[in-house]
């Protein structure tokens, strides 16, 4: 494999060696009016109709013959340019694009954009931002993840969570990037919300397979986030006021089409809105819960060669309780609180070394924790009258941290070649778990594990070729190491993709990667909690490793429509789960003996159709899947579906836009029941009217592992916006009900015992049965928003 992608390292350059005389055009693709980088907008000759498309910066660089050409700019939604003239030397070209009306959205893919059956990737899913903030949302909280978990192959973990499980996989096999930093918590209020701010983001991208050699890190999905750069030519903002929380952005320049700068905060107010209502019904309980969010982003452009660009983002959940008492000569009061969150930074450098040589060199710093503590103080008159204060303080943390230097480059020698390579270096520090105990009467005590530090190496390199006009391939390589302990493992992580044209509007593409993942997530329950532990491999507990296959269809209908069929077969290595009956809060045990390893099986089908354009716009996924594990020392060593097994997966999402001054929208999901393990038998022990007053015990004994299923869920959300346009911005009241129907979709299964009965031989028996909790009814939700 390394001597392949050696030998067409040299091809590629040594073809352009020999081949007649070329210059090469080069430059930026931004939007208007944002200015905001145009993401993947597309540039060809019409002529030859050789082309390429703009990095995650806007940048492009083309090489063509020399003569004459017609040069073509496009982006989906945007209105194309077209340049005519003789190519005779290296050429700079800035372009800003224009976004189309509404009525002329559709004969932009007339400009030859890059379509679904031309590009070699496969399994990605990209949905414009602007469809996510039109979709419904609970409590009228835009969200990114759960715009995700309406497209095929993608689960959430339960009735409004934002978690993602992809094709299989878990949540912590997801490598969700803002701004090329990890984000290791990604939801906020225990999953319902993530923490992602829409009106900060520019653009988002799902790989669920087929993966490009330059990521790693992660065996089942990347999520790549990037936020806005602020707009470098006049002020603006946009903001809301939701029933829950509300939020504001500001961006402008600092220097008129040089430097720029974004800001943009949300925060909740359910603590603020319930302490009246807390100090009416107990005068002496404070209690409440918030989170908030603060994006920031400033860049600065030294030329048209250099850039940088200095990025952050912090959030927290808190949750608090505090008591004060006061009884005769007895004063009493209690603190608690739990707090999570995360801190993102990065720093990066854009360079053009030449026309074809992009460069782009990177310092990021992320950080998770998690904090909960119990300050409890007395005051009392003992026997002596005297006054005696006590106290006791318990402290748990625990927490992960990042250090990185990584650089990465595009080299584009030709039309036929797009070659990418590159390196990094992370530093991380792990705290699996500690907590702190203080009283009056005891010193201080530790419990827990200890600090680990690890360090991981990556080398990537990939190129995209074009062989034939109908062949096109991406073959790369991932090459990494962890370096923990006294412990170094190594991976050799081979990529492939490639699309063969059947027709111009038909492809069929194929795909295999193999994936390492160093670093583990301890959770006991499906919901998104800021107790699950981050721990890395060890000398004990090796890497995770993913073998992906996937293969299907993509096919451009009438320019409007992108349809896919993909099948899948994944095969998961040394997956992690916590051992029957063991949690984080066994403290006094190391999180190594708590946990066995085993492997999983994820195969099925996914077909979506999407429409990104025109007045009625969305799209319908669906996927049959199935998906199962296996631990030694789990379920008798015997296979068991996953918990987020499910068979069946629908959903659809419809956006009309009437007007300038209505729209509305509407999704509709259905999902196979999560898998569960229930008591199938109970015995009990002992005489429950017994003289001694011992009474009896309940014995339950359980099914296989995940042997039986919830009840289907399906839940329509509907929402619609009325909209005031005003000359310096616009208006609009959104309106949304979620759950439209009521449905009472399952959220967990609970067993119910009746009282204990005598039967006929005098036996003692219970009846039990079995009860399910639903958590949201029908929702209502009303939001004011308002641009500048």
């Amino acid at each position: 494999m390394k001597k392949i992608l050696f030998v067409l390292f040299l091809i590629a350059n040594l073809s352009t060696a020999i081949a007649q005389k070329k210059y090469t055009i080069s430059g930026y693709i931004r939007d208007s009016v944002s200015t905001e980088s145009l993401i993947a907008a597309t540039v060809y000759n019409a002529k030859t109709m050789a082309g390429t498309a703009t990095n995650q910066y806007g940048f492009y660089s083309l090489t063509l013959a020399e003569g004459e050409i017609d040069l073509n700019f496009s982006y989906v939604g945007y209105s194309g340019k077209q340049f005519s003239f003789t190519l005779e030397k290296d050429t700079i070209i800035l372009v800003d694009l224009a976004e189309s009306g509404l009525l002329k959205e559709v004969l932009i893919e007339g400009n030859k954009a890059e379509k679904i059956q031309e590009t070699t990737q496969m399994s990605a899913i990209n949905i414009p931002i602007s469809q996510i903030k039109a979709l419904p949302a609970f409590l009228g909280e835009v969200d990114l993840m759960k715009a995700l978990q309406l497209t095929p192959g993608v689960q959430s973990g339960g009735e409004g969570s934002s978690g993602l499980y992809v094709r299989g996989g878990g949540p912590d096999q997801n490598l969700i990037l803002l701004d090329g930093v990890p984000v290791y918590n990604a939801s906020h209020l225990f999953g319902f919300f993530s923490v992602f701010n829409a009106d900060a983001i520019n653009n988002m991208e799902l790989l669920k397979g087929g993966f490009p050699a330059r990521y790693g890190g992660r065996t089942s999905s990347v999520v790549d986030i990037n936020m806005k750069e602020g707009n470098s030519q006049k002020f603006g903002g946009e903001g809301s006021i939701g029933l829950v929380s509300s939020k504001l952005t500001l961006e402008g320049p600092i220097v008129k089409d040089k430097t720029s700068f974004i800001v943009s905060g949300r925060r909740t107010y359910i603590d603020l809105l319930a302490k009246p209502l807390m100090k009416m019904l107990e005068e002496d309980i404070d209690v409440g819960y918030y989170f908030y969010d603060l994006n920031a982003k400033i860049n600065h452009k030294f030329s048209n060669k250099d850039r940088i660009y200095l990025s952050a983002y912090m959030g927290d959940d808190k949750f608090y309780v505090n008591q004060k008492d006061e009884w005769n000569d007895l004063k009493s009061e209690s603190k608690s609180n739990i707090k999570w969150g995360n801190i993102t930074s990065a720093f990066r450098w854009n360079h053009i070394y030449n026309n074809k040589l992009f460069g782009n060199t990177t310092i990021t710093y992320s950080q998770f924790n998690f904090n909960t503590g119990v300050d409890d103080k007395e005051e009392y008159m003992n026997g002596n009258g005297d006054i005696v204060k006590d106290y006791s303080k318990i402290k748990y943390n625990s927490g992960i941290k990042d250090w990185t230097a990584k650089v990465d480059f595009d080299y584009l020698p030709s039309p036929d070649h797009y070659i990418r390579f590159g390196a990094s270096s992370i530093f991380h520090k792990f705290s699996p778990g500690a907590m702190g105990l203080k009283s009056s009467e005891e010193a201080d005590t530790i419990l827990g594990a200890s600090n680990i530090h690890a360090r991981q190496y990556s080398l990537y390199l990939e190129d995209d070729i074009r062989l034939t006009r109908s062949l096109k391939i991406n073959i790369g390589a991932h090459v990494s190491g962890f370096s923990v302990r006294d412990k170094f493992y190594a991976a050799f992580e081979p990529r492939l993709s490639g699309r063969y044209l059947i027709n111009k509007e038909l492809s069929a593409k194929l795909s295999y990667s193999r994936m390492t993942q160093y670093i583990h997530l301890l959770t006991n329950s499906g919901l998104s909690l800021p107790t699950d532990l981050w721990v890395p491999s060890t000398d004990q507990i090796v890497p995770q490793k993913s073998d992906q296959l996937a293969f299907g269809l993509a096919k451009d209908f009438q320019g409007e429509y992108e349809i896919s069929l993909e099948g899948y077969y994944k095969k998961m290595y040394n997956l992690v789960e916590y051992k029957e009956g063991s949690s984080f809060f066994d403290l006094g045990n190391a999180w190594e003996n708590k946990v066995v390893q085993g492997d999983g099986k994820s195969y099925g089908l996914e077909f979506f159709v999407q429409k990104k354009l025109g007045k009625l716009s969305g799209w319908l996924g669906y996927t049959l899947s199935w998906t199962d594990r296996q631990f030694d020392e789990l379920n008798k060593g015997q296979k068991f579906y996953y918990k987020y097994d499910r068979r069946h997966d629908l959903s659809l999402a419809l956006l009309y836009k009437k007007s300038e001054k209505f729209e509305m929208s509407a999704t509709w999901v259905y999902g196979t029941g999560n898998s569960i393990t229930i008591p199938i038998a109970t015995y009990q022990t002992g005489n429950p009217f017994s003289p001694d007053g011992q009474g009896s015990n309940s014995v339950n004994e359980y099914s296989d592992r995940n042997a039986y299923r919830m009840n289907a869920y399906h839940r329509l959300d509907v929402s619609a916006s009325f909209i005031r346009p005003r000359k310096n911005g616009e208006r609009r009241w959104v309106i949304g009900l979620y759950n439209a129907y009521s449905r009472s979709n399952p959220f967990y299964v609970d067993i119910d015992s009746e009282n204990y009965f005598r039967d006929a031989k005098g036996s003692y028996k219970s009846k039990n049965k079995f009860v399910q909790y639903s958590l949201f009814p029908v929702i209502p939700s009303i939001s004011y928003q308002f641009k500048f």
